[in-house]
């Protein structure tokens, strides 16, 4: 009977822990599509394209890729959507940024 009372406290417990390795996963995931993106649109290519390539499936629909082009470098800002596994909450996009030198 005190077990069935603890339950939703576990279960609660266990959410949050499986919802922050997804929060740090995602972080990840962004910081590996700014590189590549940035890495992509240094070589005249599509820095979009580079970003949806470099992540995993699952997340490549909730990537956005923006990009900024100085002198000689261009800077790639990569927004990865983070999935909620607790429900009600949104914990909005994982942002990471990369700067490259272009390639001339």
């Amino acid at each position: 009977m005190e077990y069935l009372g603890f339950l939703p406290v576990l279960l609660l417990v266990g959410m949050a822990a499986v919802q922050l390795g997804l929060i740090a996963y995602t972080a990840q995931q962004a910081g590996t599509a700014a590189r590549a993106g940035a890495r992509s649109a240094s070589l005249d290519r599509s820095a979009a394209e580079g970003c949806a390539q470099a992540v995993s499936g699952w997340l490549a629909g909730r990537t956005g890729c923006a990009s900024s082009f100085g002198d000689d470098e261009v800077t790639v800002t990569a927004d990865v959507g983070i999935p909620s596994v607790v429900p009600f909450w949104d914990f909005g996009p994982a942002h990471r940024t990369a700067t490259m030198p272009l390639d001339r």
